[in-house]
């Protein structure tokens, strides 16, 4: 069986926490459900796929040992913690001046829009060194520690653990979507959307900052 090959142990037991862990509601959740008010479901679930690939870039890199790197290394922690850090808050705070438009205004930028929602829940994890360091820490439990294909045993955790995710983070973006609709028309309800979401970058932002390396 591949899993016992790649020296996997107690799959149930980690697809169980990977549901639970995704199921607790945190600020990417949050940021899913402030673009599924703003845009619908296609804002949403390019919040969402975006925020998945920002994971499987700290699951390669968990594969590879650069997240052991960051551990090891408290100059490439730093670095990479004062990067994120700035990328929030200056979206954060882009979204709090910003003026929000109506469905029926924003239909035309649509594209470039999604584009960006992707991105930024791309690299809202991307740049965050405690989601790496996450990864580091979960996946290895579940690998023996005689395994001769760690890096695989790695990235087929790592893209089990994405790909539930992936879906209950659909499934939040449809449904907040699917309640949210009459808010889209409100000018006020939309400002107050943009609020929360830039506070959220901001908060994360400054959570980041605080972050201590090792």
């Amino acid at each position: 069986m591949m899993v016992e090959t790649l020296g996997i142990h107690q799959l149930w037991l980690f697809v169980l926490s990977g549901l639970l862990l995704n199921v607790t509601p945190g600020p990417d959740t949050a940021y899913i459900i402030g673009r599924s008010v703003q845009m619908g479901w296609r804002g949403g679930a390019a919040a969402a796929i975006g925020i998945c690939c920002g994971c499987l870039v700290h699951v390669f890199g968990a594969a590879l040992g650069l997240s052991a790197l960051l551990m090891a290394s408290s100059a490439a922690f730093t670095v990479l913690k004062w990067v994120g850090a700035a990328y929030l808050l200056l979206t954060g705070l882009q979204m709090l001046l910003s003026r929000p438009r109506l469905v029926a205004e924003a239909a035309a930028p649509a594209a470039t829009s999604l584009s960006r929602v992707f991105w930024q829940g791309a690299l809202t994890n991307v740049l965050n060194p405690k989601v790496a360091l996450f990864f580091l820490a979960f996946l290895p439990q579940f690998v023996a520690a005689d395994s001769g294909h760690k890096t695989l045993a790695f990235l087929a955790l790592g893209l089990i653990f994405i790909s539930t995710g992936t879906l209950w983070c659909l499934g939040i973006a449809a449904f907040a979507a699917r309640a949210a609709s009459r808010m889209r028309q409100s000018a006020s309800a939309m400002a107050w959307v943009n609020r929360l979401l830039g506070g959220l970058f901001v908060y994360l932002g400054i959570r980041v900052a605080m972050l201590e390396g090792r």
